[in-house]
């Protein structure tokens, strides 16, 4: 069994900031949020095997917050993550990252992305009906390397999660 954690990324720049979307980062609150929900996770001792992040800059930031605080060492870019990717992408790898023995695994992207992936590892279908909000977690159980068949087990605003309040 596998637990992936669905993870957007932090609050960014504002559409029309950038000329090319990909480059919006982070906004100092942005960033700051994102530190404080990282540090609760690690605080309520949550260990990720891998990261596998969006190559979008505001996504990679977020995972390089995630691992800054120590939630992993290992993180790498996988295009499936970006808007419009294709969730089959990712379950090629999985199945290949199976036998590595990993037990934890958060993939940091989008929204309506990451929420269309939550549905279909959970149902095997979207209803468009479950939002990530920006540094919120979906967490999802995988016994098996079927879509709809997971299982929901935590689904996280970062309000839940910002220290310091």
């Amino acid at each position: 069994m596998t637990d992936v954690y669905l993870i957007r990324h932090g609050i960014a720049a504002e559409r029309g900031t950038d000329e090319n979307d990909d480059q919006r980062p982070l906004t100092t609150e942005g960033d700051r949020k994102t530190r404080q929900v990282a540090t609760r996770l690690k605080q309520l001792e949550l260990q990720f095997d891998q990261i596998l992040t969006s190559p979008l800059i505001r996504a990679r930031q977020t995972a390089d917050i995630l691992k800054a605080v120590g939630l992993s060492s290992k993180l790498e870019e996988f295009p499936a993550l970006a808007p419009g990717g294709n969730i089959d992408d990712w379950m090629t790898w999985y199945k290949n990252w199976l036998p590595t023995g990993g037990k934890s695994l958060a993939l940091v992207g989008h929204q309506p992305d990451l929420g269309n992936w939550a549905e279909l590892l959970i149902w095997g279908q979207t209803k468009e009906s479950l939002i990530v909000k920006k540094a919120g977690i979906i967490g999802i159980t995988l016994s098996t390397t079927s879509l709809g068949n997971g299982q929901l087990f935590w689904l996280t605003p970062p309000k839940f999660l910002l220290t310091g309040r």
